[in-house]
C-alpha cells in the first residue's frame, strides 16, 4: 500500500461572477436570474472555505480562474474590431451571448476534469481528463484554459498522463468529477471509482427526465476509464435517477457524497440503486478488504426538494489527520431544522466514522447553483507525485494572506448582468489574472 493524500484544489472565483441564469436544470441559477452578485464576497468566502479545510488538516491548493468576458470565443463568432468595438456589439445584439462569455462558472472545479490516481491505474500514472462539459455553450468554452492549467500544475511526465477532452457533442457530453466518486480503504490503497451518468449517448434512453435535460453520457464515463486504464474491477457505472434530475441534481453530486469506504447518498440518487449499492459492496471488497459504510437518506427524512435547496450532499466529507470524518456542509443546513436534525441524530450517531460537522458560508456561490463539494477538485497524489505538483498553487498562510489582498484590491462588490458590457470590467479582469499569474508562478495563456 502507498502513502498518499488527497489533496483539493478549488477554483478562485473569477471577477464577473454573476447571476445570468444560465443553466437550466440548475434551480439555483435560474431562481437567482439577474440578481446583484458580489464578486469580491464570493471569492472571498471560496477562499475561506479553503483556509479553513486547511486548518483542518486537510492538503489544499488553488486553481486560477478564467479571463471572462472571453473575446476570441466572440472573434471566432463573427465579431471583429476593437474588444470595446466586440463588447458593444454583442451587448446590443445578443446580450444573451455576452452573458455566455462572461461567465465564471469556472469557479465549480468539480466539473474541470476527472483525475485517477497511480494507485487504480494499471500502468502506475494519474491520469488527468480535462472535461468537454459540450452540454452548455457557457461551459464547453472553459476547456482550453483547463487543459492548459491542469498542463502546468501537472507537468512531470515520470507521474502525469494528460488525455485530451473526449470529441464534443451528445454522444460524449462529460461533465467531470462531479460524476466521479472514488472509494478505497486508505487514500493510498487500490480503490474502485464510480461513475454516474444520465442519459445513454448511442442507445434509446428508457428512463429519461421529462423536466431537465440529462447531461453526462455513459459512452462518456466508459470512455474515461478506458483512458485511464481502470480495470473492471475497479469501476462501477450508475444511472441518476431521473427523478433526481427533474428535481435539480443535475449533477449527482447533488445528491451523494463519499470519501474512503463511506457513502452518503439519497435514495432516489440511482436507479437499480440495491443493485448500485451492491456492486460497489462487493468490489470494494475485493479490492480493498474493506467494508462500506452506507447512509441512504430515506426521502420521508430529507425530500429531494429540500436536498436541492440546501446542498446537504454537495457538502464535502473529508478524512481528519487524527482519524474520523468531518461533514462541511453548506450554511442552508444549518437553518433548515430538519436537516440539521438528522445531520445531528443520524450522521454524528455513536460509532459514526463522521465525528464533526462545520457550516460554511458560500452563499455567493450557492444563488448560483454550487455548494462547497462543486468548488474543489479531488486529487489524490503519493509524496513523489505532490513533489512534482507546481508548488505555486499550494496553499499556505501567505498564499492566503496574498490571495485575500489580491481579491480586495481588483474585485467589484456589485455586478449585474448588464455590467458585462463595461469594458472597464475587461480592462479590470485581465490587470487582475495577470497580476494572479505572477502570484501563483503560472505562465499567461495568450488566449486574447
Amino acid at each position: 500500500m502507498k502513502e498518499a493524500v488527497e489533496v483539493n484544489f478549488d477554483c478562485i472565483v473569477g471577477p464577473t461572477h454573476n447571476y445570468s441564469g444560465l443553466s437550466y436544470g440548475n434551480v439555483a441559477s435560474t431562481t437567482n436570474q439577474n440578481q446583484i452578485s458580489n464578486p469580491r464576497e464570493a471569492a472571498l468566502q471560496g477562499l475561506d472555505k479553503m483556509w479553513f479545510l486547511s486548518q483542518l488538516g486537510v492538503k489544499q491548493a488553488v486553481l486560477p480562474p478564467q479571463e471572462r468576458p472571453h473575446l476570441s470565443t466572440l472573434r471566432a463568432l463573427g465579431f471583429t474590431g476593437t474588444d470595446r468595438t466586440i463588447l458593444e456589439k454583442v451587448s446590443t445584439e445578443c446580450p444573451e451571448l455576452l452573458s455566455a462569455v462572461s461567465s465564471s462558472a469556472s469557479m465549480w472545479a468539480a466539473n474541470a476534469a476527472t483525475i485517477s490516481p497511480s494507485v487504480d491505474s494499471r500502468d502506475g500514472y494519474v491520469h488527468i481528463t480535462a472535461a468537454n462539459l459540450s452540454s452548455k455553450f457557457h461551459r464547453s468554452i472553459e476547456v482550453f484554459q483547463t487543459e492548459k492549467v491542469l498542463q502546468q500544475i501537472f507537468n512531470n511526465p515520470k507521474h502525469f498522463i494528460h488525455h485530451s477532452p473526449l470529441p464534443a457533442g451528445t454522444y460524449f457530453a462529460d461533465e467531470g468529477a462531479a460524476n466521479h466518486t472514488r472509494f478505497c480503504k486508505s487514500y493510498g490503497g487500490p480503490g474502485i471509482q464510480l461513475f454516474n451518468f444520465g442519459r445513454y449517448g448511442l442507445k434509446s434512453n428508457v428512463f429519461s427526465p421529462s423536466r431537465f435535460p440529462a447531461r453526462q453520457t455513459y459512452e462518456a464515463s466508459q470512455a474515461i476509464a478506458r483512458l485511464h486504464d481502470l480495470s473492471e474491477e475497479q469501476t462501477v457505472f450508475a444511472q441518476q435517477h431521473p427523478d433526481a434530475i427533474d428535481a435539480g441534481a443535475f449533477h449527482n453530486d447533488v445528491v451523494s457524497v463519499g470519501n474512503c469506504n463511506v457513502f452518503l447518498f439519497h435514495e432516489q440518487a440511482f436507479l437499480e440503486k440495491e443493485k448500485v449499492i451492491e456492486e460497489i459492496r462487493q468490489k470494494m471488497m475485493k479490492s480493498s478488504g474493506s467494508e462500506m459504510i452506507f447512509f441512504e437518506v430515506k426521502s420521508s427524512d430529507i425530500s429531494l426538494t429540500d436536498a436541492v435547496n440546501t446542498y446537504l450532499f454537495n457538502s464535502q466529507l473529508i478524512s481528519l489527520p487524527e482519524g474520523g470524518m468531518a461533514l462541511t456542509a453548506p450554511i442552508e443546513c444549518q437553518h433548515h431544522s430538519q436537516i440539521k436534525q438528522y445531520i445531528k441524530e443520524v450522521l454524528l450517531k455513536q460509532n459514526s466514522p463522521i465525528q464533526q460537522v462545520h457550516y460554511l458560508d458560500v452563499r455567493e456561490s450557492m444563488r448560483n447553483g454550487g455548494g462547497p463539494a462543486c468548488l474543489r477538485l479531488r486529487v489524490v497524489l503519493t509524496p513523489e507525485e505532490l513533489a512534482a505538483t507546481h508548488p505555486g498553487v499550494m496553499l499556505d498562510e501567505n498564499l492566503y494572506q496574498s490571495l485575500t489582498k489580491w481579491i480586495n484590491t481588483y474585485y467589484r462588490d456589485r455586478l449585474l448582468p448588464k455590467d458585462l458590457a463595461d469594458p472597464l470590467l475587461l480592462d479590470e479582469t485581465r490587470i487582475a489574472l495577470d497580476e494572479l499569474n505572477t502570484i501563483l508562478h503560472l505562465e499567461k495563456f495568450g488566449v486574447r
